[in-house]
């Protein structure tokens, strides 16, 4: 059950939205983004550095503003006088007249509350277990199990806001997007991300390696797709017979490369969920390490893989904590093409 504390957004204005953490984590603030949005004459997107670019890829967005959170960042820069003013100016600059800060379960929202308060902002929205005192006009209480997507959104319409008609409140990307043909040739291949931010989350070496390689021999094209720092990875992963588009692509062109893919195979990571945003299947190898009701791909069909039970469940770790990493790395190649098949409508 959610329940609610405090009072309604005011209607109109410029509203402030904050997600301040990753790619995927944005993504699926999407719906709650949409939501202010309609509710709302200009909408700002307050994000991260790791999560910037999909925040301009979110339908709603009127402009975006960047700052890195000391206490969310996984790699923290030092909370600063200069900082703190440097994001309280550009809030003020922007005048909104109310704000929500979406956070995971595990985050408060109360230190950007704090701030967002010196800024001038009028009313704040945030889910919080701790008492908020003055920072908080909506203190919003959610079941941390629903999908992150849902979770957020309720948050919004506790404020207040609601998706407009027709809207189906799953993550979604602006339009148009950028023609990648000439990176990825004709759309119908199978997409391959192997990488993530926590290599916890990521698909094993071996595991791509040999999938890549059986999914070749079966006869389908293979795209394999990571950062630039990925780029010695994904081109052991996509060996000869796959095309290697490491460090190839921005957000926006890997969103148009999984939009022309016929499923994307992917550990649990932003490519996921930019793939589920486009519509795009997904074969989802999911470590348990946070939980796969509240963190798996939304918006497209999905076939989940891997051992949720696993030892490592819940933990949110970053690096395995269970030697040979047994959640993911006991999958074959078999197990995959089978999900790809089935996703694909068949073998090929």
């Amino acid at each position: 059950m959610s329940a609610g504390e405090g009072t309604p957004a005011p209607r109109g204005g410029t509203v402030l939205v904050a997600r301040m953490d990753n790619v995927g984590d944005v993504l699926l603030a999407g719906p709650a983004v949409r939501a202010a949005a309609a509710g709302a004459d200009r909408l700002v997107l307050l994000a991260g550095p790791r999560g910037r670019a999909a925040a301009e890829l979110l339908p709603g967005v009127d402009w975006v503003l960047q700052w890195c959170a000391p206490w969310i960042d996984p790699e923290p820069p030092p909370l600063t006088p200069q900082s703190t003013e440097d994001l309280i100016a550009a809030v003020r600059a922007e005048a909104p007249g109310a704000a929500l800060i979406l956070t995971s379960f595990h985050q408060s929202p109360l230190p950007l509350a704090a701030l967002l308060r010196l800024a001038g902002v009028g009313w704040i929205g945030a889910a919080s277990e701790d008492y908020p005192g003055s920072l908080l006009d909506l203190r919003h209480r959610t079941d941390h199990t629903r999908p992150e997507a849902e979770r957020m959104l309720r948050l919004a319409e506790a404020a207040g806001y609601r998706l407009p008609p027709g809207d189906d409140g799953a993550p979604r990307v602006r339009r148009p997007l950028p023609d990648t043909a000439h990176l990825a040739g004709r759309p119908g291949y199978v997409a391959v991300h192997t990488g993530a931010s926590a290599p916890a989350r990521a698909i094993p070496r071996p595991l791509a390696e040999q999938t890549v390689a059986a999914l070749t021999a079966r006869g389908r094209r293979v795209v394999v797709t990571g950062t630039e720092q990925e780029r010695g990875e994904t081109a052991a992963v996509a060996g000869d017979a796959a095309l290697d588009l490491g460090g190839r692509t921005g957000l926006a062109e890997l969103a148009g490369v999984l939009e022309s893919a016929s499923v994307l195979v992917s550990g649990n990571t932003g490519a996921a969920h930019l793939a589920a945003a486009v519509g795009t299947p997904v074969v989802s190898l999911f470590s348990p390490v946070v939980s796969a009701a509240s963190w798996a791909p939304q918006g497209s069909p999905v076939r989940l893989l891997g051992d949720q039970d696993a030892p490592c469940r819940g933990t949110r770790a970053r690096t395995c904590p269970v030697p040979g990493h047994p959640c993911l790395s006991r999958l074959t190649p078999d197990d995959v093409l089978g999900a790809v098949d089935d996703l694909a409508g068949g073998p090929p």
